[in-house]
């Protein structure tokens, strides 16, 4: 039997991500447990908020090695919003912060620097319903999903993997940009899919689903 833990470091959007689930069926235990994290099935890790804070949040809650083993374990692994952030190398919001390392990359700004000119007076954070333009069919969470879903978004910097093969979907704002990212057994989703009516409940019900190997 599955067991679904969604991680409590003092971020995210918790009980909502639960009842997401709850709609579809699953139950999510909400913990800050080390041997929770390390017995569970499926792992989620919510975010909201800045980058560093967040990474800092979960440092002091004394979680940060036992999130990055249970991604690392091949059991099922998802980031949602600034915890898909959190999967990468590093992130330049309020100075350079180092992430977890689980996928290369970085999380940059919606800005003239990172963009060029088509940023040049645009306003940020992008807040509200946008589309998805899915880049891999076979994604398992994307199952279900057709492209051009909108789902909702709130955020100001966005994730930029070094491997383009890891890009499942992207979405244009500004640019366009990856909005989900998949690697083995690891996936992130930059918008929210508890707040993201059906599409985001077949996401998250695809999540539940997968086989575990761990």
């Amino acid at each position: 039997m599955n067991r679904l833990v969604i991680i409590d470091y003092g971020v995210g959007n918790l009980r909502s991500v639960q009842k997401a689930f709850a709609a579809r069926g699953h139950h999510a235990e909400i913990t800050g447990s080390a041997d929770a994290i390390q017995s569970a099935t499926h792992v989620i890790l919510p975010g909201v908020g800045a980058f560093g804070a967040a990474i800092n949040h979960l440092r002091e809650a004394g979680l940060e090695a036992v999130t990055r083993e249970a991604a690392q374990s091949g059991k099922p692994f998802l980031g949602i919003c600034v915890g898909m952030q959190l999967l990468f190398t590093e992130s330049e919001e309020m100075g350079c912060h180092r992430g977890l390392d689980l996928i290369p990359g970085q999380v940059l700004r919606f800005d003239e620097r990172n963009l060029g000119e088509v940023a040049r007076g645009v306003k940020v954070p992008q807040i509200g319903w946008n589309a998805l333009e899915i880049q891999k069919p076979d994604c398992p969470i994307l199952a279900g999903i057709r492209r051009g879903e909108m789902t909702y978004f709130v955020h100001s910097y966005y994730c930029a993997p070094e491997e383009e093969q890891t890009v499942a979907a992207t979405t244009d704002f500004i640019a366009p940009y990856c909005s989900v990212v998949w690697s083995g057994n690891i996936y992130g989703v930059q918008f929210h899919p508890e707040k993201s009516s059906d599409i985001g409940l077949t996401l998250l019900d695809n999540f539940a689903r997968l086989a575990t190997h761990a």
